[in-house]
């Protein structure tokens, strides 16, 4: 079957030229580069977009090698052909090539980004962090791709590096509020409080969609207020009296009322603003709660294929699970003063592995190992001598299984909460787009917790000795015996977790500004404060 050809006459002569020698030539390529030879760059480039397009890499590629062999000058040439390698596996070499191309024109973008992005897939995130700070010092780019890098730096868990982007072009100049919200987050991220109220504060100032962008909420996260004083207040309320406020908008400023109003101990009042907001949102996402029950029965129920990897010598995965709002960020956060051990945050690889080991070619154990490696370079990345990396996306959960089939030596740790207060804590939390949607209604959340502790129970039934249960009720009232028969079952060489000052890392959850307090036990039963308001909290258990 020919296909049809399109571009220049040149570009489309060598397709045509292809297509006849393919069934007739040993060697049908040499067609295509019979046809091209003393073309322009622009044939060659047309020319391997078109058998891209067709699902042809092998003959893409060997265009490309022609069009370097004809235009070794042309940066677009090497930035094709580094491409090409990379979707064909040869990493190595498109790496080479893409330096080459950077060390002539370090303000290159596209080779900067595709770096990048490679380097991502590798898991050598300093090396990706490297590469686009390197593409800014050397030239100022647009608005958009500040952005882009700002984003991908922060998906990377690179806030530093992402917000050295934001506080460098800010103070270039740049008043565009989207960067300036990016710096404020960012910003809390890392613990610098003061300048992330500036940025987000600036951003209020210049448009209104910063109330879409959740700002009022992040402002109301920089710190716990002590009373109605606080300018944060009057600016909250003047924008609760308009009312051309779009649902999302008036969802994120209910919450972050709520917030400041719960800090003041004014429950009530709380309530009313969380509820209305709860409401907004709840409407707007309707999560899927037979879904979420059928996804744990099949978890129950699952036994995976026999076979079983060996354990990684040298290093230990930590990963610590649970609900949300239970207590996994202040437990990662005081495991990773540690000098030997990397907290990772909230890795989101583990589902789409599950699905490659599932779906994908080759035998099981040959995906396996595949998904290993894919993780693994993820989780240690190359910025790190550690020998314990934390993940601690609370939702995994739900892979255990696949967890100790992968790495037959890592230790879970299962964060439990009072159901009550952990519910609270849910309900009163605007949380990103697209991320426990359950939050919203405290049926829905009733469901997961109790499907998670299903979960659990089973797992710590059939892995006991790769478990480890920790209360939040007695991690806050005795956190020196908590963490000790923690650092114990870990195998962590002695060291004083209590007395260290914590590393400085970012956080990336809604607990940003609270894991950085001391310990405190404030928030325990503190649903009995909010019970007269919020009834729905006494058809949960108390335990």
């Amino acid at each position: 079957m020919t296909h049809p050809v399109a571009g220049s006459s040149r570009s489309a002569r060598a397709l045509l030229a292809y297509d006849l020698q393919r069934t007739r030539a040993a060697h049908p390529q040499q067609a295509l580069l019979d046809a091209l030879a003393g073309g322009a760059e622009q044939d060659w480039l047309e020319c391997a977009q078109a058998l891209v397009l067709r699902r042809d890499p092998a003959a893409a590629l060997a265009v490309l090698h022609g069009a370097m062999a004809a235009c070794p000058e042309s940066s677009e040439i090497r930035l094709a052909l580094a491409g090409a390698l990379f979707q064909n596996g040869d990493e190595a070499a498109a790496e080479s090539l893409l330096r080459s191309l950077l060390a002539a024109d370090p303000g290159h973008a596209a080779a900067a980004f595709l770096l990048a992005r490679m380097l991502k897939r590798q898991g050598r995130m300093q090396a990706l962090a490297t590469a686009l700070r390197a593409l800014f010092r050397h030239r100022r780019h647009d608005i958009e791709l500040a952005i882009q890098a700002v984003e991908l730096l922060d998906d990377c868990g690179r806030q530093a590096d992402a917000a050295a982007i934001c506080e460098d072009e800010i103070a270039a100049g740049c008043t565009d509020p989207r960067l300036h919200t990016h710096a404020g987050a960012l910003l809390s991220q890392l613990g610098r409080f003061e300048l992330a109220r500036r940025r987000y504060e600036f951003a209020l100032e210049r448009t209104d969609q910063a109330l879409e962008w959740h700002v009022p909420a992040g402002l109301a996260e920089l710190q716990r207020y002590a009373d109605e004083s606080h300018p944060d207040f009057a600016k909250f309320r003047a924008y609760h009296r308009r009312t051309d406020l779009s649902g999302p908008a008036r969802a994120s400023l209910l919450f972050a009322m709520g917030k400041a109003l719960d800090d003041i101990a004014e429950q009530a009042q709380a309530a009313h603003c969380l509820r209305e907001a709860n409401a907004i949102v709840h409407a707007a996402v309707r999560w899927p709660r037979k879904q979420w029950r059928r996804s744990v029965e099949a978890r129950i129920g699952r036994r995976l294929p026999p076979g079983q990897l060996e354990a990684t010598p040298g290093w230990t995965p930590v990963f610590i699970v649970g609900m949300p709002r239970s207590g996994t960020t202040l437990l990662a956060e005081l495991l990773a003063r540690h000098p030997q051990v990397c907290h990772r945050g909230e890795l989101t690889w583990l589902p789409t592995l599950a699905e490659q080991i599932s779906n994908g070619g080759g035998t099981y154990r040959e995906r396996l190992e595949q998904a290993r490696a894919a993780y693994a370079a993820q989780l240690r990345q190359d910025d790190s001598d550690a020998r314990w990396f934390i993940d601690k996306q609370p939702h995994n959960f739900m892979h255990v299984d696949l967890i100790l089939r992968l790495f037959p030596h890592a230790r879970i740790i299962g964060c439990q909460r009072n159901a009550r207060d952990n519910a609270l804590s849910l309900w009163m939390q605007s949380f990103q787009a697209g991320t426990q949607e359950f939050a919203y209604d405290f049926a829905d959340i009733g469901t997961v917790i109790q499907g998670s502790r299903r979960l659990m129970k089973h797992w710590q039934g059939r892995y006991p000795a790769s478990i480890h249960a920790v209360r939040y009720e007695q991690l806050a009232a005795d956190p020196a015996t908590c963490l000790g028969d923690l650092s114990t079952w870990l195998e962590l060489p002695a060291h004083d977790l209590l007395a260290t000052r914590g590393g400085g890392g970012p956080i990336r959850t809604a607990s940003l500004w609270q894991a950085r307090q001391p310990i405190h036990t404030r928030s325990l039963q503190r649903w009995r404060a909010y019970a007269p308001h919020v009834p729905e909290l006494l058809q949960l258990p108390d335990d």
